[in-house]
């Protein structure tokens, strides 16, 4: 008899080890961050960013959009990132040529667009920084912007119960780390993807029609502004001097990076992927409409030796266009304003 009960009691023991196993595991299932895709526009280039360092999940992804939003990352709690990328506006800030911050200051270049990040090989107008999970950190301590730094933003972050909750949820530690919290935020700007605009739409074939005046533009484009504007991303991701004529603050650019000469005035080429939506243009803001820059770039460039040689006709600066040319130009811009992603509730302020 004794030999019977103790294989049995083994056996109940083990069924019940396992049942604690399983509840566990369901328990763990239940309460684990749910992945959420990256949608992969068919019209796009590979990505460059490494999901497998930050795979992106729902938790974390509205973990970062909280704290896009939240002015907490700021020295005196008023400006968020979401203060100077308006999605109604691509993620720029309309109507500043430049970027404002705490206590009224002023800085010195005009807000870049927020989107399709997770194609881009560098990052500011004059390509300061090379990995998106450290882009937030220039702005957060930049003494003109949000003029905070990290250490306080972490005390911050970890008095709050309810972000421990959050970061909890996102990442199985209540405890908040500055490189949790910038791949929140990461995740946050990761799905911030333009690729719905009618050009998408035209080029992917899904029955989008351009007019005469939109087709005409698409081949001035394509002959005259590609080289810079290159791929569905409108980017090459690389750094030119336009011919814009030096102000008083004398931004040299890219110059400021490498130190190297042969960069002075070069900023990096922006996307135009929803150009209409994004004035003021050009590094610092200086013009408003999308007359103003073909102007620009017909009959306004000043030469210099770093002068990109691509905008230069038998060495004199300027492309070529007709006023008719610019009108189809513009006609063709307006195709890449991407209504989906300007009013995509997913992105907004919760």
């Amino acid at each position: 008899m004794t030999r019977i009960i103790k294989p049995l009691l083994k056996n109940a023991a083990l069924i019940a080890g396992c049942a604690i196993l399983i509840t566990a595991c369901n328990k763990n299932d239940s309460t684990s961050p749910k992945a959420m895709p990256l949608v992969m526009p068919a019209n796009f280039p590979p990505l460059v960013y490494d999901l497998s360092a930050n795979p992106i999940t729902e938790e974390g992804f509205m973990l970062g959009r909280k704290l896009f939003y939240d002015p907490i990352l700021s020295a005196d709690n008023t400006i968020s990132c979401g203060f100077c990328h308006i999605q109604g506006s691509a993620f720029t800030q309309h109507g500043h040529k430049v970027s404002h911050g705490i206590n009224d200051k002023v800085g010195v270049r005009n807000s870049p667009p927020i989107m399709n990040l997770g194609w881009y090989t560098s990052f500011f107008w004059d390509g300061g920084v090379f990995n998106l999970d450290l882009q937030p950190i220039a702005p957060i301590e930049n003494p003109v912007e949000m003029g905070e730094t990290m250490p306080n933003v972490l005390a911050k972050l970890n008095a709050s119960a309810a972000y421990r909750q959050l970061f909890s949820k996102a990442f199985g530690s209540s405890e908040i780390t500055s490189g949790n919290m910038l791949k929140a935020l990461s995740q946050f700007m990761l799905q911030c993807i333009s690729a719905n605009s009618r050009y998408d739409k035209y080029v992917r074939n899904e029955g989008e029609t351009f007019t005469e005046d939109e087709k005409a533009g698409m081949q001035i484009f394509q002959q005259k502004c590609s080289s810079c504007h290159s791929t569905d991303l409108f980017t090459d991701n690389d750094f030119h001097n336009n011919g814009l004529v030096p102000t008083i603050v004398n931004d040299s650019g890219r110059f400021k990076i490498t130190l190297n000469p042969a960069d002075m005035y070069k900023f990096k080429t922006p996307s135009l992927r929803n150009v209409a939506n994004t004035p003021p243009y050009m590094h610092d803001g200086r013009l408003f409409t999308l007359e103003a820059v073909l102007d620009h770039y017909s009959s306004g460039m000043a030469d210099s030796p770093t002068l990109d040689p691509l905008l230069k006709q038998n060495g004199t600066p300027g492309i070529p266009l007709l006023p008719a040319e610019k009108t189809q130009l513009i006609a063709f811009l307006h195709t890449l304003s991407d209504e989906q992603f300007l009013r995509d509730k997913k992105l907004s302020e919760q």
